[in-house]
């Protein structure tokens, strides 16, 4: 029998994506005036546009989505709740940069620190819910890069939870793109903060230093990023028809660059690209015969959602078709064992991606008689072919 483990990691090995041929088609992205830029398809996870976007880089505030990405994670787990009260440390309070503006001794909820953090960019706030959540910034920055890890983030590490330069903290546009994509996937219930366009504490009122939210009404997040040595950045994302992308822009000169920079990203994504998904996680794709079992057939799918961002020009030309493993499905069957896979077939023939189809069930042995009576079959269909 083989191992859930096994079939574990063969479905990892299966769900990497091809490179589509067809992509020759499309013309050339544009040149920004940036250090490193990314452009990605939400649905898929592809990336579109890749310039030296692994290029480990100084974050600045972007670091904030990863703060904040952390304690939504903790949200959902039920470690915390929104109405929780954070008490004010002096070191969150004396942190420079830019502010939420709370006092020593104050206490504020949870939800209106994440404000704090995505909305006003609050240094302060980001430390202050560091040590609520970790007991000090050092652990905070600790649980920051288990959740990098986890997300295969490869060229990010974090020291703080602000991102106040310095030694060793660093991240990469692709790595920030990815991250964006982890928090709109993941946790779409706090993601709507990422649109807001202010947010008032002590009588102050600070606007969303994300100029895109104005400019575009499909924009409805992320995160800007600034400091001397990491220039003007942004991840910024934006939905269009149901399609969304994320953009992410590293080290532009000015505030008003970088939103330029990625409204070109974006438009071009949107001009030359189509996204779709084909089937969805945990959708019945097709019913396999299973022999020996308690069950005639079982329903497979895939694992996580089957979507593709292909050319304009070619994205009606794609269809999808199942490839059974060869033999016969025999229980008992784990859900999850792999069925065979789904490809996606390009206008030329070609295989665009595939990922593995799975068994969304278990089914587990029949009783004797049907074991028996099954084997007896398989023996003269084998036989006979």
């Amino acid at each position: 029998m083989t191992s859930p483990y096994f079939l574990q990691r063969l479905v990892l090995i299966f769900s990497v994506l091809i490179a589509p041929a067809a992509w020759s088609a499309v013309p050339p992205p544009p040149q920004l005036a940036a250090k490193s830029w990314v452009l990605i398809d939400a649905a898929s996870g592809s990336v579109l546009v890749d310039h030296q976007g692994a290029t480990r880089l100084p974050p600045a505030s972007l670091t904030k989505l990863m703060t904040s990405h952390v304690a939504a994670m903790e949200l959902q787990r039920g470690k915390v709740k929104e109405s929780d009260l954070v008490t004010i440390s002096e070191k969150a309070w004396r942190m420079g940069g830019s502010k939420m503006f709370v006092k020593v001794g104050d206490q504020i909820t949870v939800k209106d620190l994440l404000r704090g953090i995505i909305v006003q960019s609050g240094n302060d706030a980001s430390i202050a819910l560091a040590e609520h959540l970790a007991g000090g910034e050092d652990t905070f920055a600790a649980m920051m890069n288990q959740e990098a890890k986890r997300l295969g983030l490869a060229d990010t590490r974090f020291v703080n939870a602000t991102g106040w330069p310095a030694e060793g903290h660093y991240s990469s546009a692709l790595d920030m793109a990815r991250l964006a994509r982890a928090i709109i996937i993941e946790d779409p219930e706090h993601y709507a903060m990422y649109a807001e366009k202010e947010f008032v504490w002590s009588g102050i009122k600070q606007p969303n230093r994300n100029l895109l939210l104005w400019r575009d009404p499909s924009v409805d997040g992320l995160k800007t990023g600034h400091t001397e040595e990491a220039g003007y950045c942004l991840v910024a994302s934006s939905k269009r028809d149901g399609q969304r992308l994320i953009a992410s822009v590293f080290g532009a000169n000015s505030e008003v660059a970088r939103a330029t920079e990625a409204a070109r990203l974006l438009t071009y994504g949107f001009n030359f690209f189509d996204s779709k998904t084909f089937f969805k996680q945990g959708e019945t794709v097709q019913s396999v015969a299973v022999w020996k079992g308690a069950a005639r057939t079982l329903k497979a799918g895939v694992a996580s959602d089957f979507a593709a961002v292909l050319p304009k020009r070619t994205s009606g030309e794609a269809q999808t078709r199942i490839v059974l493993a060869e033999g016969e499905v025999v229980a008992p069957v784990v859900a999850g064992a792999p069925l065979g896979r789904i490809e996606l077939v390009g206008g030329d023939g070609k295989v665009v991606m595939q990922a593995p189809l799975v068994a969304l069930e278990a089914v587990e042995e029949g009783g004797f008689f049907r074991r028996m009576w099954d084997g007896i079959r398989l023996f003269f269909k084998g036989l006979f072919g």
